[in-house]
């Protein structure tokens, strides 16, 4: 399946706000019932303001036929990150330092149903990743989704899981998954 992919940067985001925010609920609400605080549109929003007020934030939105159907968005780490604090198990110093270019955090991506198992989100996650110049990439997934299918989809990516963490009170355990942006 190929779509049309738009990259787009922070002062873009009032462009496809609208679009990501759905396609969230949508997903996120409607598809895998995940109707909580945590993943309300609001606390949602709230957070895609956060990230993309950072240096660097970009995101990439599909469409098929003209109809918005995933995004993918992320920022780099700067050297005031606070993305390794919340690690159940602490990394090791040298692992965490940051410094805006060494690391870029996939935030979210997200695929409405009709276009999951195309490769629609690989599409989303390289064309993303293409426009990056960091040496790694990390994501927080749930592995509780998909019954681990999705963590699955992530190792099959190329990541490997690095501990575990919980960045925010109300918000599920994830698994800390990181590799390069560019693989061999």
């Amino acid at each position: 399946m190929t779509v049309e992919i738009k990259q787009v940067a922070a002062d873009q985001l009032s462009l496809i706000r609208q679009d990501i925010l759905e396609i969230h609920v949508e997903v996120r609400h409607r598809d895998f019932g995940l109707d909580n605080e945590f993943n309300s549109r609001a606390r949602f929003d709230e957070r895609l303001t956060t990230y993309s007020s950072r240096p660097g934030w970009s995101g990439v939105l599909g469409y098929d036929d003209g109809v918005p159907v995933g995004f993918c968005f992320g920022v780099p780490l700067g050297a005031d990150t606070a993305w390794w604090s919340s690690m159940r198990n602490p990394l090791p110093a040298e692992y965490t330092i940051e410094n805006g270019k060494r690391t870029v955090a996939l935030n979210e991506i997200v695929v409405r149903k009709e276009w999951r198992g195309s490769g629609f989100a690989w599409q989303l996650h390289e064309a993303w990743l293409a426009q990056r110049n960091e040496e790694r990439v990390t994501l927080l997934v749930n592995p509780a989704s998909g019954d681990g299918s999705v963590q699955a989809v992530y190792e099959a990516w190329g990541y490997s899981k690095i501990g575990e963490q919980q960045p925010f009170p109300d918000s599920p355990v994830y698994a800390s998954m990181i590799r390069p942006v560019r693989q061999n």
